[in-house]
C-alpha cells in the first residue's frame, strides 16, 4: 500500500480554519474525520451518510458485487447504480443495499448494468473530484444525468436531495431488485398512496437468509406520474414474487430539486410511516443535516485527544467514528422489532440492534463499548439475551434478524460475559448467565466432537483448531462470568474447559496444529501454511493461533517452560519470515509484521503479551510500528477489513495508552499513548490520561500514577477508569520497567 498523508486540498481547508498544527481540538471533531480511511485497498468501510449506530446507512452502490464491494462502495471505482439506505461496513461479506434510489432524465434500461455497456442498466459515473464526504451528509454529481445527489439521515430516515437539468424526461427511481454481493431480492412492493408519497418493501435472501426491510417514502412534490415496473419473478419458500422497480416522473427547469424522504422498518410499512412521523417532518435538508453533525459530534466528544500531529488526531476520530457506524439500530420508534425467530415482538424495554460482528468486535469494538457507551452496551447485551431466547442460543454473527453462524466459536458468550464482569447496569445478571450456560452447552458446530474427545479432532471437523481456541477463550469468559456471580462449580468446569486449546500445542513444533482423533498430529506440517477456509485454521496460520489463548497467559507461558523461553518464542513471532505458503492462501493475512498478522484479528491481543510478561518497552516498540506501518490518513489506511469497526477500536483503546487483552477481563494492559493528553467521558467524570513528556524520542513509559499515586502495576482496572480521575504517563528515551 502506498502511504501517503492527507491530501492537498484537506490540509489547505484546515489551514484556512486555523487549526493546522494546533494541539486543541475544534469543538467541531467531525472536521477530523476522513470518511474516505478505509475505502480503498481490503478496508471495505461504508460511505455516505448516516447517524451513530442508526439503522440507516444511505450512500452510493456501485456496479460490482465482489470481495472489494462488500460496502457497495471502493475507492477505485466511480459507478453509482444508485443510493441504497442499508449498508455493512468493514465485513468480509457483503448483503443489504436495500431500497435503492436513483436520479435519472429520460429512457433507462431497468438493471443493474456492467461498466463496459453504459446504457446497460441505471448506471452513472459519479464526479469524484467533486465529492463531499463527512459524517451525516454524502454528496456527488451523476455525470450521466448532469444531476447533483446529496443525502443526510436521522437513525430510521434517509434524506435525499437531488438538483435536476432541465427536463421533461426527469424521474427518481426506486430500484428494489438490486442489492450487494451475496443478496437477492426474492420478493419487492411498491404501491402508490398519493401523489407524492409511496410504500412497499423488499424482501431478500443471502449471507441473512431471509431479512426483510419495509418502507415508506414521501416526495417534496408531486410526481406527474408513476410507474410500477415489473421485471422478473423470483421463487421463494414455494411461494412466487415478483420483483418490481417505481419510475416516480417529474418534469424540471435547470436547477430544481426534488427531495426524498425514505423511513425503513423492519416490521411493517405502517411503522416506517410512524418512524417518518416521529423522526423527520418538514423538508429542512441543511437542519437535518446538521443534527447528524450534531449527533456525531456529541458521540465523538466523549474521547478528545490533543497533540500536535494533525495525522493522528484525524486517524483517531476517523476510527472513533468507525466503531460507530455499526451495531444498527434494528427496532422502530414504538419498540416493535422483527425477532432471530422471524417473529415480531414488542418493545422489550430496550433498543434492539443487530449486525453483530461478534468474532471481530469482542476483542476491542465491544470493551471499548463498555467505556464509552455504557448504555448503550446494556441494549446491545439485553438484544443478544433475547437472540439467545427466540432461536435457543447467543448470537454469532446476526444480521437483520437471522443467525448466519459466519465465523467460528461462541463470541457472543464473550460479549455477554464482559459486560457481566464490568457490572454494566441494566443487565439481568441470572437471564445473562442462562443465556451464557445455555449457549456453552450446546452440541452444535463441532462442541459435540470438543465434548467427547476433549477437543476438535482435525479429521472430524474443518477449521478445528480454531473452532476449539476459540471456544476456549469463550470459556474463559465463562468462567470469569461464573467467579463474578460466585457460581464456584461453573468457575471451575468452565476454567478446565477453557485448557482445551492445550491438547494442540505441540513440544517438538512448538506451535498449535492439528490434532487426529486418535491423537495423533496431522501431518504434513508447515507453521506457514494457508488454505482459505480449507484448513485447520480460520483465516490464518498456526504462527497466529499458537498465540489464541489470551485467556491463559500462564499456560502458555507454562508451555514453553519458562518465561524468558515464552519471550524468545514471541520475539520469533515477529522475526520469522513473512512469506506463506499454498495455493489458497487466506486474502485475509495482511499486515504482517514476521507473522504477526495485524489484518485480521485472531493477533489483536498478541502485542500486549510483552506488557503482561514484564517487557512493556516491547509493546511499545510494536504498537508504535502498527501505528506507523497500517494506520494512515489516506483511503488505503488499513491493513484488512475494517470488520464492523475492531480495527478502529483496536487504534482507539491503544492510541489512549492501554487494551483488554484477556476477554471477559477488567485489566487494560499498558503500551503506547499517541496524544500527550486525552479526556474520556465516563461515568464518574472525566478521566484524564496524560503523556508527561511524550515526544518521538520519549516513547517508552517510565513511570504511572493513578490520582497522584504510583500505580505499582502495567494495567488499568476498568473501575478505576470508569471513577474519573487523572492518569500519568512518565514518558522517557529508554525502556523501563515500573512493576
Amino acid at each position: 500500500m502506498k502511504h501517503v498523508g492527507i491530501s492537498v486540498m484537506a490540509a489547505i481547508a484546515v489551514m484556512i480554519s486555523g487549526c493546522a498544527g494546533g494541539s486543541t481540538p475544534k469543538n467541531d471533531l467531525t472536521d477530523y474525520v476522513n470518511v474516505k480511511i478505509g475505502s480503498g485497498g481490503h478496508g471495505h468501510v461504508f460511505v455516505g451518510a448516516n447517524v451513530p449506530f442508526g439503522a440507516v446507512q444511505l450512500g452510493p452502490t456501485s456496479i460490482p458485487q465482489s470481495w472489494d464491494w462488500c460496502s457497495g462502495y471502493h475507492e477505485s471505482d466511480s459507478t453509482v447504480i444508485g443510493f441504497s439506505h442499508t449498508h455493512l461496513s468493514g465485513t468480509g461479506i457483503g448483503d443489504l443495499f436495500d431500497i435503492t434510489l436513483m436520479p435519472v432524465v429520460g429512457e433507462v434500461k431497468y438493471a443493474r448494468g456492467v461498466e463496459a455497456d453504459p446504457v446497460s442498466g441505471l448506471w452513472s459515473y459519479a464526479d469524484r473530484t467533486k465529492e463531499i464526504a463527512r459524517p451525516g451528509y454524502y454528496s456527488v454529481p451523476l455525470i450521466r444525468y448532469g444531476i447533483t445527489a446529496e443525502m443526510t439521515a436521522t437513525n430510521r430516515v434517509g434524506l435525499s436531495r437531488y438538483t435536476f437539468p432541465a427536463s421533461d424526461e426527469s424521474a427518481i427511481v426506486i430500484d428494489l431488485e438490486n442489492g450487494g454481493c451475496w443478496d437477492r431480492a426474492y420478493g419487492t412492493k411498491v404501491e402508490v398512496v398519493d401523489d407524492h408519497t409511496i410504500k412497499g418493501f423488499r424482501f431478500s435472501a443471502g449471507w441473512a437468509k431471509n431479512q426483510k426491510v419495509f418502507f415508506y417514502a414521501e416526495f417534496s412534490k408531486p410526481f406527474d406520474s408513476f410507474e410500477v415496473i415489473p421485471v422478473r419473478e423470483r421463487t421463494f419458500q414455494d411461494e412466487t414474487f415478483t420483483i418490481n422497480y417505481g419510475r416516480a416522473n417529474f418534469k424540471t427547469s435547470d436547477g430544481d430539486q426534488v427531495l426524498v424522504k425514505v423511513a425503513i422498518s423492519p416490521v411493517s410499512e405502517e411503522n416506517a410511516r410512524l418512524n417518518m412521523e416521529t423522526e423527520l417532518e418538514g423538508w429542512d435538508f441543511e437542519a437535518v443535516a446538521d443534527a447528524a453533525k450534531d449527533a456525531w459530534n456529541s458521540e465523538l466528544s466523549k474521547i478528545k485527544v490533543k497533540g500536535k500531529d494533525l495525522d493522528s488526531r484525524t486517524i483517531f476520530y476517523t476510527a472513533l467514528y468507525h466503531t460507530m457506524i455499526i451495531p444498527a439500530t434494528f427496532c422502530d420508534v414504538n419498540g416493535e422489532y422483527r425477532g432471530a425467530d422471524g417473529e415480531v415482538h414488542l418493545d422489550g424495554g430496550f433498543v434492539n440492534y443487530t449486525t453483530f460482528s461478534l468474532w471481530d468486535t469482542y476483542r476491542a469494538q465491544m470493551p471499548l463499548m463498555t467505556i464509552v457507551h455504557p448504555e448503550k452496551e446494556s441494549d446491545m447485551v439485553n438484544t443478544m439475551i433475547r437472540i439467545c431466547e427466540e432461536q435457543g442460543r447467543l448470537p454469532v454473527w446476526h444480521l437483520m434478524g437471522n443467525e448466519t453462524d459466519c465465523m467460528v466459536g461462541n463470541p457472543g458468550i464473550i460479549a455477554v460475559a464482559d459486560a457481566i464482569v464490568k457490572g454494566i447496569p441494566g443487565i439481568d445478571k441470572e437471564k445473562a448467565w442462562n443465556a451464557l450456560k445455555t449457549t456453552a452447552m450446546c452440541d452444535d458446530r463441532g462442541q459435540d466432537l470438543r465434548k467427547r474427545f476433549g477437543y476438535i479432532p482435525s479429521d472430524l471437523y474443518n477449521q478445528s483448531v480454531a473452532c476449539d481456541m476459540e471456544y476456549a477463550i469463550a470459556d474463559g469468559a465463562m468462567a470469569s462470568a461464573a467467579e463474578f456471580l460466585g457460581k464456584t462449580e461453573d468457575a471451575e468446569f468452565f476454567r478446565e474447559r477453557s485448557h482445551s486449546y492445550r491438547n494442540y500445542m505441540d513440544k517438538e513444533t512448538l506451535q498449535a496444529r492439528g490434532r487426529l482423533s486418535d491423537g495423533s498430529w496431522r501431518t504434513p506440517f508447515s507453521p506457514y501454511h494457508s488454505a482459505h477456509q480449507v484448513t485447520d485454521y480460520c483465516e490464518g496460520t498456526a504462527w497466529q493461533y499458537t498465540w489464541l489463548a489470551p485467556q491463559d497467559y500462564e499456560g502458555l507461558v507454562e508451555f514453553y517452560g519458562s518465561k524468558d523461553f515464552f519471550l524468545e518464542r514471541l520475539d520469533s513471532l515477529f522475526l520469522a519470515d513473512s512469506h506463506l505458503e499454498g495455493e489458497n492462501v487466506s486474502s485475509d493475512i495482511t499486515g504482517l509484521i514476521g507473522q504477526y498478522v495485524h489484518g485480521n484479528e485472531p493477533s489483536h491481543h498478541i502485542i500486549y503479551f510483552y506488557s503482561m510478561a514484564g517487557v512493556p518497552s516491547k509493546t511499545a516498540d510494536l504498537v508504535r510500528q502498527v501505528y506507523h506501518d497500517f494506520y494512515w490518513n489516506n483511503p488505503e489506511g488499513l491493513a484488512g477489513n475494517e470488520d464492523a469497526g475492531q480495527m478502529s477500536a483496536w487504534y482507539v483503546l491503544s492510541a489512549l495508552g492501554f487494551y483488554e487483552p484477556e476477554p471477559a477481563s477488567t485489566r487494560f494492559w499498558f503500551g503506547a499513548p499517541v496524544f500527550e493528553e486525552a479526556d474520556v467521558n465516563v461515568p464518574g467524570g472525566i478521566f484524564k490520561i496524560k503523556a508527561d513528556g511524550l515526544t518521538p524520542e520519549n516513547k517508552y513509559i517510565q513511570e504511572v500514577t493513578l490520582n497522584g499515586q504510583k500505580l505499582g502495576r502495567g494495567y488499568i482496572e476498568y473501575s478505576e477508569i470508569m471513577a474519573g480521575g487523572d492518569l500519568v504517563f512518565k514518558m522517557g528515551p529508554e525502556p523501563a520497567v515500573w512493576y
